[in-house]
């Protein structure tokens, strides 16, 4: 399931010095049986390393841990990079949708910092963007809000990716 998204292979992930990752979401679901209510757990986190490589992951288990732990390996799977201009920052605005969430996403200019919910700041956080302007638009469930983040910054190209695809030289 690619989706458009062209993620890193295996080399560039090992040339990555350090990433962290910070979890955005833990889902407790409930079945009931003969003994009662057995619980599972589906975690949601977003790996980066501060300098335009990001990635999301969603790991289900009986416990707790043991999905945090299989979300940030998923994550870890999941890795793309995201085109920054040199004041950290998108190059463009871009819109992109999945499910019933749309999310939104404007260059801002330095000093405007991050401004965005939850679920839209730490993909933006973990991929090193300093300022931005989000908006969230129909469904503000987690998990698809996150996916739609990660579709907009796969859509972003930077001036020269666009003027290659034209064939034409364009202003600064």
């Amino acid at each position: 399931m690619n989706d458009g998204i062209r993620y890193l292979d295996i080399n560039e992930v090992e040339q990555l010095s350090e990433l962290s990752e910070v979890m955005v979401r833990v889902n407790r679901c409930a079945v009931v049986v003969k003994g009662g209510r057995r619980f599972s757990f589906a975690a949601l986190t977003v790996s980066g390393d501060g300098r335009g490589v990001v990635g999301i992951g969603y790991g289900k288990g009986r416990q707790v841990p043991g999905a945090i732990e299989k979300a940030g390996r998923d994550a870890r799977k999941h890795l793309m990079r995201v085109p920054l201009t040199s004041t950290n920052t998108i190059p463009h605005a871009v819109e992109a949708t999945f499910g019933a969430s749309r999310v939104r996403l404007v260059p801002a200019s330095p000093g405007t910092g991050i401004i965005a919910g939850a679920a839209v700041r730490a993909v933006c956080e973990m991929a090193g963007i300093k300022d931005i302007l989000t908006k969230n638009y129909g469904s503000t469930n987690p998990v698809n809000v996150v996916k739609a983040a990660t579709h907009a910054l796969a859509q972003l190209r930077t001036h020269e990716e666009t003027r290659a695809l034209r064939g034409v030289e364009l202003g600064a």
